[in-house]
C-alpha cells in the first residue's frame, strides 16, 4: 500500500483491514477518518461498518465547519443493503462528533484512527498506566492522555477527547470505550495505533509476571533528544 498518494478512502480501507488482522478490532469496533486534500471536508466510515470489509462506498464525506454531509459521486453512493451486515443508507459513524471536535481543534491532523483495542482497554479498566518501553513507543506516541468515561457518541465525549488534544497530544484513551490516535497522515496514524497496543501488551505482560514496578521505560536521554529535534527516527 502506497500511503503517499491515492484516495484517502483507499488508505483507510487498508488500515481497517490491517488493524483487524493485527487483532486491534473485533467486529465493527472502531471508526476511521481522513481529511480530503485541499478541502474543508473529511471522509469518515459509515455507522456499523466492519473495518475489514471497507470500500469507497463505506465512507461519508462531511464538512468540518458545520458537520453536514457533502454530496459525492452518485456512482459511489451505497444502496440499501449493500454494506456488509447493514440494511440502512450510508450514515456517518455515531462518533462523528468526536472526529469533528478533533479536526476543528487540530488543523495539523489529517487522519484519526478510533479503535477499541483489547490490551489498551484492559489496562484502562485496571487503572494501569501504559508504559512506553521502546524507542518506537517514545518516538511515535510521546505521551498518552486518558479521559473520563462519557457516553459514546455524545457531545460530552467529543468535548473531552478534543480538549485532550489541544496541547499536541496524539494518543487519547477514552475510558471504558476505546482510543483515538491522530496524525498528519493516514500512515502515521496507523503506526501510532499499532505501537499504542504493543506498549499496552508489554505493560500487561509485565503485570502478569508481577514485575510492572520493575519495568523500565524508554531512557529519558532519548526523550530529550526527540524534544530537542536531534532524534528524527526511532
Amino acid at each position: 500500500m502506497n500511503y503517499s498518494d491515492g484516495d484517502p478512502r483507499d488508505q483507510l480501507t487498508h488500515v481497517g483491514s490491517e488493524v483487524v488482522r493485527a487483532g486491534l478490532v473485533v467486529g465493527s469496533g472502531g471508526n476511521l477518518s481522513a481529511r480530503v486534500p485541499g478541502a474543508d471536508d473529511f471522509w469518515v466510515t459509515a455507522a456499523g461498518t466492519w473495518l475489514d470489509r471497507l470500500d469507497r462506498s463505506a465512507f461519508t464525506r462531511v464538512r468540518i465547519t458545520d458537520g453536514s454531509s457533502v454530496a459525492s459521486d452518485p456512482a459511489e453512493q451505497p444502496r440499501p443493503g449493500t454494506l456488509p451486515g447493514r440494511s440502512d443508507t450510508c450514515l456517518p459513524t455515531s462518533e462523528l462528533p468526536l472526529h469533528l471536535a478533533i479536526y476543528r481543534r487540530r488543523p495539523d491532523v489529517a487522519a484519526i484512527v478510533h479503535l477499541h483495542p483489547q490490551a489498551v482497554l484492559l489496562l484502562d479498566a485496571l487503572r494501569e498506566r501504559i508504559r512506553l518501553v521502546t524507542t518506537d513507543h517514545a518516538y511515535y506516541l510521546r505521551r498518552i492522555v486518558t479521559t473520563p468515561f462519557r457516553l459514546p457518541g455524545t457531545a460530552e465525549l467529543a468535548e473531552e477527547a478534543g480538549a485532550a488534544t489541544i496541547d499536541g497530544t496524539n494518543c487519547v484513551i477514552l475510558s471504558h470505550h476505546g482510543c483515538s490516535v491522530l496524525a498528519d497522515s493516514v500512515e502515521l496514524a496507523h503506526k501510532r495505533a499499532l505501537y499504542l497496543e504493543e506498549a499496552a501488551r508489554l505493560t500487561y505482560q509485565a503485570l502478569a509476571l508481577g514485575r510492572a514496578d520493575a519495568l523500565n521505560e524508554c531512557p529519558s536521554e532519548f526523550i530529550q533528544a526527540i524534544e530537542a529535534g536531534a532524534q528524527t527516527t526511532a
